[in-house]
């Protein structure tokens, strides 16, 4: 798999992807600690973004997590993007007390996870923290040290993957970008696509009162799959999830997933113009099956860049 997402990833850019970015899970048959293959991904390419979606960060330790970033950072020349959150709904009960992470006094375990997030923020701004040894083993400029290498640019290509529309607006009073997944917890019964594009508008807003200034990025996820040929047909072409799903997936709370597209061409088209979320958004990532390889990977990937995005306007 890890191998594949190289390869993957090589392949995307020669089509003209803008990027690739990977989940992270830990203590499943899946990626976990994202940062050797990201670096391996940007030593193998050129011009394609390279990000995550998302670092759980109740399990990282913020310090050691900056020294990795820059390190990936720096050897895909500037080009990652990092998916960062509080986390999702995890493979084994408390899995972070594994890696040496407890809350606080009075702290939840996502209090946990905003304040490493906080930290990881604060460290990548290069102001220096750590007190400098008087008689250190290399000589030092003056003053407190940062944490090295210092990736200069990184803190602005931080995203907080939000699923609610509180944590989104968290994220822009950080001056984080927003990563609004395929699922998100329900707010107003809504369809998913409307509460997501609401979500984002309230990200928006809040940046703007934030007196920010850049301009924040926003992405949205999408399983889409363009019908073309039988095999196409065979693993996506029975109409499995056409509508939203709601239900409750951690703890009581109600959530929203939303629907996954497959259809043939002119269909697609038609459909995705009417998903409110993705016009909000500027950036659009498509989940992709990649236990089915990197060949026919790239097929379902080409498929939309063809047949779906010149239609739609996307680039």
């Amino acid at each position: 798999m890890l191998l594949q997402s190289i390869d993957l990833a090589v392949e995307a850019e020669r089509l003209g992807v803008d990027g690739a970015y990977f989940r992270v899970h830990h203590f499943a048959r899946q990626l976990a600690s994202p940062f050797p293959l990201l670096a391996a991904v940007g030593a193998r390419t050129r011009k394609i973004e390279i990000g995550t979606g998302v670092i759980d960060m109740r399990y990282e330790n913020p310090h050691y997590m900056a020294e990795d970033a820059g390190s990936a950072y720096l050897i895909a020349g500037g080009r990652l993007q990092l998916g960062i959150s509080r986390g999702s709904p995890e493979q084994v009960i408390e899995g972070w007390r594994h890696f040496g992470h407890n809350p606080a006094e009075g702290e939840t375990d996502a209090d946990m996870g905003r304040r490493h997030a906080e930290k990881f923020l604060e460290l990548l701004s290069g102001k220096g923290s750590a007190q400098p040894n008087p008689r250190p083993m290399f000589s030092n400029p003056p003053g407190l040290l940062r944490s090295e290498p210092h990736s200069e640019g990184l803190r602005e290509r931080i995203w907080w993957g939000a699923g609610t529309n509180a944590t989104a607006v968290s994220a822009a009073k950080l001056g984080m970008n927003l990563q609004s997944s395929t699922l998100k917890f329900d707010e107003s019964g809504e369809p998913f696509h409307v509460q997501q594009a609401n979500q984002i508008r309230a990200f928006r807003a809040t940046w703007k009162e934030g007196g920010h200034t850049r301009t924040p990025r926003v992405s949205v996820s999408r399983s889409i799959f363009a019908l073309l040929d039988d095999r196409d047909r065979a693993y996506f072409g029975r109409g499995e999830q056409e509508g939203d799903q709601f239900g409750y997936i951690d703890g009581p709370r109600r959530a929203v997933v939303g629907r996954s597209y497959a259809a043939e061409p002119d269909v697609l088209i038609e459909q995705l113009k009417g998903d409110d979320a993705i016009a909000e958004a500027d950036t659009l990532l498509l989940t992709i099956p990649n236990q089915l390889g990197v060949a026919y990977n790239a097929h379902v990937l080409e498929a939309i860049l063809t047949t779906v995005a010149p239609a739609l306007g996307w680039r």
